[in-house]
């Protein structure tokens, strides 16, 4: 297996390090709990890296993936083709959180991502495909494992990929411990990775996605292009929970309000963005 990156210190086998990794904080083995792995997938490229290498370190693992009611319908398709899967579906739709929480997701109130992919794992250690490479700045590794404070502990969402993410850390708001196996990778190390194994990934990934997630993501450059052209349906339903939310909350009566409409909502939602981002992901407004 290629993946040999050389460093001063000499070289690194990517992978051996990362089945390493994996094997050190086994809660089995180390007698934490009488629970394994709790492995989040999201049906992404570094999901399935995760996914083949807790094979390859031979650990025991539950392969969850917490079903957002927003992705896209070959993600979904996908995840249901994995063997041993195990699908959690939430309490609350997309559609009916919008409505309760008064506006829609946005990159700065991702109330989305808190409720509907961050379920499950409690009391667990989670397992992640959290990786620098994917944050707006890529942190060299700072080595050893380091355990995130009360502080920091109280923002941790699986799907960050903040360049303060560590090897392991603990979340405490959350009751649970999370490791990111593949932190170092680099998008080339898991492509490699996959290839190697024949893992075929998200068929989205063949149609020019670079990252896969919920449709109309607040967090995604291809918004518009997704609702609007790819799943027009999506664009829908995203109107009618905002029309409900208008409707619910008196939006549209209130003096100088521009929310009147689930139309004008959309039209809102849609301008809260910047354009610099690296590709599949911007920075905060």
């Amino acid at each position: 297996m290629p993946l040999i990156e050389y460093t001063i210190d000499g070289k690194i086998d990517r992978v051996k390090q990362a089945v390493q990794r994996i094997r050190n904080f086994d809660p089995l083995e180390m007698g934490l709990m009488d629970e394994p792995y709790y492995v989040a997938y999201s049906g992404g490229k570094d999901s399935d890296a995760i996914r083949i290498l807790c094979d390859l370190a031979g650990v025991k693992h539950d392969l969850v993936n917490n079903h957002t009611t927003v992705d896209a319908p070959e993600t979904v398709r996908y995840i249901r083709s994995i063997p041993h899967i195990k699908i959690n579906y939430p309490e609350q739709t997309m559609w009916q959180l919008i409505v309760d929480r008064k506006m829609p997701p946005t990159m700065r109130a991702r109330y989305c991502c808190e409720v509907l992919k961050e379920r499950g794992g409690m009391g667990r250690i989670v397992m992640t495909g959290v990786r620098w490479a994917e944050s707006l700045k890529r942190k060299t590794n700072r080595g050893g494992v380091e355990v995130l404070g009360k502080k920091r502990a109280s923002l941790i969402l699986n799907a960050d990929n903040d360049e303060s993410r560590r090897l392991f850390e603990t979340c405490q708001m959350k009751g649970k411990r999370v490791i990111n196996p593949i932190i170092d990778w680099s998008d080339a190390d898991v492509w490699e990775f996959l290839n190697h194994y024949g893992c075929t990934s998200n068929p989205l990934y063949q149609c020019g996605y670079h990252r896969v997630g919920c449709v109309g993501c607040p967090m995604s450059h291809r918004q518009k292009n997704e609702l609007e052209v790819n799943y027009p349906r999506y664009k829908n339903l995203y109107i009618h929970a905002f029309q409900r939310m208008v409707d619910r909350w008196g939006y549209a009566e209130k003096p100088g309000s521009i929310w009147t409409s689930g139309e004008a909502v959309y039209d809102w939602w849609l301008r809260k963005k910047t354009i610099h981002q690296i590709d599949g992901q911007e920075t905060l407004w």
